[in-house]
């Protein structure tokens, strides 16, 4: 049985995790968001990794939540692993009998799942001190979007579809897209998006500005894996500095931003890449970052 994620740490210090349910359009079952925790969490402390390219396998980016699995489980509603919950005799012993939980049994352990799975991924991508990349092949719809949107960089296909599609399905949003979008599209087109469910193509999502690049779909592979060899082989200290003022800019009042502005600038100036870029510069040739 093939692994619902996939794993590759490349020798020029980009990190591919590939999700890889392609028959269900990635969608977020199986052991899916497990896998995807976990090998966050190694590229976030492997110091080999500089860079990391988050993807899908097959025609699609990530479609979401396993929305048959959510007819099997409500509770699994929003994304999360599967799951066989036993039933109880309503005294929290287990039966082993069929017995239909009721909606408040089910909300409390489906709450925290989610809220963790969202931590561990979501958040994670948002927070990690690398620079974090979706590389959007296909469809990226509902909480695959909201992924999609946590990383740093969105290069697209030209044959992607993008769109939240919670609506579809009577559902509000996860994984952090509401928190995303606005900050990407404004809190007016967010809301539309949000409220009607419509999908995309690439040239749209460019338009206004949900994704950076769109390129030939034949094009997808090279072309994102360029850009984050170059990503990689940058100051990567520097650069986790940077998205650190970038994220404590998207909330914090000026004054608290230009106070770690300031403390970084310094701080990174006395790094060894600082120093090798000085050098480089008044030699005249390119610098060799070791990202530190």
């Amino acid at each position: 049985m093939a692994d619902d994620v996939l794993f590759e740490k490349r020798p020029d210090g980009v990190g591919v995790i590939t999700l890889n349910r392609p028959d269900s359009l990635n969608a977020m079952g199986g052991q899916l968001m497990t896998l995807l925790a976990k090998y966050l969490a190694d590229c976030t402390y492997d110091t080999s990794v500089r860079c990391v390219v988050l993807t899908g396998a097959g025609r699609a980016f990530c479609a979401g939540g396993d929305v048959k699995g959510m007819g099997r489980s409500p509770a699994r509603a929003g994304g999360g692993d599967d799951a066989k919950p036993q039933a109880n005799d309503g005294g929290g012993n287990s039966t082993g009998k069929a017995r239909r939980p009721s909606p408040f049994e089910l909300l409390d352990p489906g709450v925290s799942g989610l809220r963790k799975s969202q931590m561990d991924t979501s958040y994670v991508l948002h927070t990690m001190l690398k620079p974090t990349i979706a590389m959007v092949n296909g469809h990226a719809v509902g909480a695959g979007l909201s992924l999609a949107l946590a990383c740093d960089i969105r290069i697209a296909s030209d044959k992607a579809k993008l769109g939240t599609a919670f609506r579809n399905i009577a559902l509000s949003g996860d994984f952090g897209g509401s928190f995303y979008m606005q900050r990407l599209v404004g809190s007016g087109k967010a809301r539309e998006l949000y409220f009607t469910g419509e999908i995309m193509d690439a040239d749209e999502a460019l338009r206004i500005g949900l994704v950076n690049r769109v390129v030939p779909h034949d094009r997808l592979v090279d072309e994102t894996m360029a850009f984050a060899a170059n990503l990689a082989a940058g100051p990567t200290a520097t650069l986790a500095r940077m998205k650190e003022n970038l994220n404590l800019g998207e909330y914090s009042d000026l004054r608290t931003l230009l106070d770690q502005e300031a403390f970084y600038q310094r701080f990174t100036g006395l790094s060894n890449d600082s120093r090798e870029a000085v050098s480089a510069f008044i030699e005249k040739r390119q610098p060799k970052f070791a990202g530190n």
